[in-house]
């Protein structure tokens, strides 16, 4: 089971994924010196496991080609004047 879908748009970014990480690594670092041990280790872990996702196995996904050209007869039509004479 994944709790991170590395193929969603919101994760493209080098930035956000580097954000995402050192937010939960940053949030361990603060519950430490709150002398919190559950929460450190719950963010630490949290961390460890988005740095996993987002840095180590993230693969990028090709472009998508999907966008058709348009066919010759629209662009046929488009370049045709009008009779605006009539």
């Amino acid at each position: 089971m994944q709790l991170i879908d590395p193929s969603h748009p919101l994760y493209k970014p080098l930035w956000v994924r580097i954000l995402i990480v050192a937010v939960c690594f940053g949030w361990a670092a603060v519950e430490t010196l709150g002398a919190q041990p559950f929460w450190a280790m719950l963010s630490g872990a949290l961390g460890a496991y988005s740095a996993w996702m987002l840095l180590l196995n993230f693969k990028p996904q090709p472009p998508a080609a999907n966008v058709e050209a348009p066919s010759q007869d629209d662009a046929e039509e488009n370049d045709m004047p009008t009779d605006d004479k009539k």
